[in-house]
């Protein structure tokens, strides 16, 4: 849920700050069902039928990130995706590497008030043994935010990737500003690069015209 809040958030900041939502219309996205079959098996896995055999959970659970892969690949031209993409492969290969968990910090989960069961099949739970933690879920979301969670670097990512998308499609303020910045970066010359050669030279004395040439 608190994905999907900050989703909500920030295609709810793009009129704050001068964008247009209506041209997310001009998206044209491939394979939509894929992605919308992938999210409702992870719904289905985690918080539906979290208590059926992980046998089964854990390759549906792997099979829906493979899914997402092929969607974000199909669409990279479109801005922001290929963000989101590294963010959702990096969760998706910790967890491919942990037997179908996220690995999560205790402390994390204490401090955002979760207590997964055991027994069910999660998502994130805390390992005995994980395989690189520290791209695990490792950070508590704020207390003054709603819907608390624990976050991992690979969901930072994720947010980054939403948050170009939003502002780059819909032309933002924020969006211009900074297509504006980097093409002023690319024009200025690097150190030690000499600028443009206008064809001026040196002025010739009056008198060296006139000189005779030494032999």
């Amino acid at each position: 849920m608190f994905m999907a809040f900050m989703t909500i958030a920030i295609f709810a900041s793009v009129p704050l700050l001068g964008g247009r939502l209506s041209r997310m219309k001009n998206i044209r996205l491939r394979y939509p069902l894929l992605i919308i079959g992938a999210l409702a098996v992870q719904i289905l896995t985690i918080s539906i039928f979290p208590s059926a055999p992980k046998s089964l959970l854990v390759p549906l659970n792997l099979a829906t990130y493979a899914a997402a892969a092929v969607v974000l690949w199909a669409n990279r031209s479109i801005p922001g995706l290929i963000i989101t993409g590294v963010g959702a492969m990096l969760n998706g290969c910790v967890i491919a590497l942990n037997g179908g968990t996220l690995p999560a910090s205790a402390r994390a989960l204490m401090e955002a008030g979760w207590h997964p069961k055991a027994s069910d099949f999660n998502n994130s739970n805390v390992l005995a043994h994980p395989v690189l933690p520290w791209l695990g879920d490792i950070v508590a979301t704020p207390s003054w935010l709603p819907f608390r969670n624990v976050m991992s670097v690979g969901d930072m990512i994720v947010l980054l990737g939403v948050f170009v998308l939003a502002h780059g499609v819909s032309h933002s303020y924020l969006a211009v500003g900074c297509g504006r910045l980097i093409a002023r970066l690319r024009r200025r010359p690097s150190a030690g690069e000499d600028g443009p050669d206008t064809g001026a030279r040196d002025p010739v004395p009056a008198d060296a015209a006139s000189a005779p040439n030494p032999i």
